[in-house]
């Protein structure tokens, strides 16, 4: 195989409400926090123990300013994109490196009425698309949980 794949997937809860910069040409970026978490058993002590992973999450134009309306902080949200490392200097002049998702596709798994935030959840698709994504929703969280309980068995 020659080619090369940039392709994450997450499902997890944002740790804040999306903050929003407009571009004086009418571009829009959004970035929020999301936590994914790993549960496992500790075998020697039995011990449930949680490890939470967080993801910087950039969106685009129009997905963004969705994005700004619609999730609150604790919503649980599917994200699918690709990672993206920038490099930048700080005020002292010191190499800073940040890697983002940049977001491609999203699916908000909150049902609408139970956000944190109290929002409309509501993505703005049409009834074939809302189906689709019904679905997909379904099978990701099939996965999700049984990827969860195949994890509680390992060894450490």
């Amino acid at each position: 195989m020659t080619g090369t794949l940039n392709k994450v997937m997450l499902i997890g809860h944002t740790g804040d409400d999306v903050k929003m910069h407009y571009f004086e040409g009418g571009g829009a970026i959004g970035r929020f926090p999301l936590a994914t978490n790993e549960t496992y058993t500790n075998r020697t002590t039995n011990e449930r123990v949680t490890n939470t992973e967080w993801h910087n999450i950039v969106v685009r134009n129009k997905a963004a300013e969705i994005c700004e309306k619609y999730l609150k902080k604790g919503d649980k949200v599917f994200i699918e994109g690709r990672i993206k490392t920038r490099k930048w200097q700080d005020d002292q002049g010191n190499d800073r490196y940040t890697t983002e998702i940049q977001c491609t596709e999203f699916t908000f798994l909150t049902p609408k009425g139970e956000s944190e935030g109290g929002g409309n959840m509501q993505q703005q698709n049409s009834p074939v698309q809302n189906q689709q994504n019904t679905s997909k929703n379904n099978n990701f969280a099939d996965q999700s949980m049984a990827k969860e309980e195949e994890e509680d068995d390992l060894p450490f």
